[in-house]
């Protein structure tokens, strides 16, 4: 670039341009204060793209030296903190190339041939995300363990089971510990199918049409451990489908554990006093000296709002482009970062904190015991002596509501009193009233009883 066109603009696509960009506009339209945490990759990127202009005989033997070379220093000096950004290089891109030029003079210019900031960016995005979900799948799998681990542990600890936050049945820890697996176990799928559909290179569709030069897609694609190159070059610079499925499950596996998180709240209130949480997952009250707060529940909880937030973001981005590449892209970033550094830190919480749970056994049995959460298992008995469903439903109601005036659950009261409901009670009754008696009936695939949950919690543990 000319001194005459450095005066006029600094930025590396300035020959046509007649004067300077506005320095408001500059800020506004500069993407390396977000971007730049995609260095590592650009630089892996473009020594993979210099690798294969080297072996197609594009660029020779000492432009490609001194190409790669660069690159690494350029590379140590960001991880130093000794690299200077600037904000009229725009973007990480124009930065590191930038900087390559001045390192090692004219063979850094050449490192762009056959290729556009279109396809590069994409490549980026595509190369740092994979990371990233290599590194929340080992978040993922620790959490997954955690919880089968305890749920294995408690496989027998009795607990109710509700719904509409009722007491319902009567249930196992274990069982429920194993509920919030499933859901995890789910989005362990989509994260998977979301890091396969990523893993194909852009790199080479250049701005929109591709390349003259003769180069070989499937080589870079290689080098950077991708499946294969996309397919066409309109679609690999303006595809944005991997980054929005990525949102989308990340808003899914947050969904899931807010719920886990609400559970985790009201467990640990004195209402209910079903859990402990250990004190460093906690803090107290500046006013209230008795308070221990699950502040590491209730905020991912609260976090969960991000990252619904950021897939309305990056859908919306997205549905009115038309093809190919246009600068409204540059907004992806910043939602998608978010959603990755939020699903992350809240995965790694939850693996730290849920194997430290320490349930309360005794006020989970008081609680199962309340609710006349064995009404269900009376009605099954009674259907096992002949009687029809609606008329057990009937019976098993009415023998409830003696209960309540009575202040006695089911199991509490006398074979005589239950006996007044229906003179087919026998004194077997007991067997199903109890809450093991319940628990341990629902032997089946899928149903509470320990020695299911502990098969379950085998299978879970082969999944993961």
């Amino acid at each position: 670039m000319s001194d005459n066109n450095s005066d006029k603009n600094k930025s590396l696509w300035g020959g046509r341009f007649q004067e300077k960009t506005d320095a408001f506009v500059q800020r506004f339209t500069a993407s390396e204060s977000f971007d730049r945490r995609f260095y590592e990759q650009d630089i892996r990127g473009s020594i993979a793209h210099a690798t294969m202009l080297n072996q197609t005989a594009v660029l020779n033997d000492e432009d490609f030296e001194s190409i790669v070379q660069g690159l690494k220093d350029i590379q140590a000096d960001i991880e130093a903190g000794n690299f200077e950004w600037s904000v009229e290089l725009e973007d990480v891109h124009m930065n590191i190339e930038a900087a390559l030029t001045a390192k090692i003079g004219n063979a850094g210019k050449k490192l762009h041939t056959g290729r556009s900031r279109n396809d590069q960016v994409a490549t980026d995005v595509k190369l740092w995300l994979r990371d990233e979900i290599d590194i929340i799948v080992a978040e993922l799998k620790r959490l997954q363990t955690g919880l089968v681990d305890l749920a294995e542990a408690n496989a027998e600890t009795i607990m109710p089971g509700f719904t509409h936050l009722q007491t319902a049945q009567p249930v196992t820890f274990g069982h429920h510990l194993l509920a919030w697996n499933e859901m995890l176990q789910r989005d362990a799928g989509r994260l998977s199918d979301c890091r396969k559909r990523l893993n194909q290179s852009p790199l080479g569709a250049a701005a929109l049409a591709g390349t003259t030069y003769p180069i070989e897609r499937k080589r870079t694609a290689d080098l950077l451990g991708f499946d294969a190159p996309t397919n066409n070059s309109l679609d690999s610079v303006s595809d944005r489908d991997f980054a929005i499925e990525f949102c989308a499950f990340a808003a899914t596996c947050l969904m899931h554990l807010s719920r886990m998180s609400e559970e985790l709240v009201l467990w640990t209130s004195s209402q209910f006093q079903f859990i402990d949480l250990p004190d460093r997952f906690c803090t107290g009250s500046s006013i209230m000296p008795q308070k221990k707060n699950p502040d590491v529940p209730e905020l991912v909880r609260g976090k969960s709002s991000r990252t619904f937030g950021n897939l309305m973001t990056m859908l919306t981005l997205m549905k009115s482009q038309p093809l190919a590449y246009n600068k409204d892209n540059q907004e992806d970033k910043e939602p998608l970062f978010d959603s990755v550094d939020t699903v992350r830190d809240c995965l790694r919480a939850f693996a730290d904190m849920v194997p430290a749970i320490v349930p309360n056994k005794v006020a989970m049995y008081e609680a199962a015991k309340s609710g006349f959460s064995t009404a269900t298992d009376l009605a099954d008995y009674l259907v096992r002596k002949g009687v029809a469903f609606r008329d057990a439903h009937e019976i098993v109601g009415s023998a409830v509501a003696f209960g309540v005036e009575h202040k006695k659950d089911l199991s509490e009261m006398s074979l005589a009193e239950l006996q007044q409901f229906g003179e087919m009670i026998s004194e077997d009754v007991f067997e199903v009233l109890t809450l093991e008696g319940s628990v341990a009936a629902r032997n089946h695939v899928g149903g509470t009883a320990p020695e299911q949950v502990k098969a379950a919690a085998q299978r879970a543990r082969e999944a993961i």
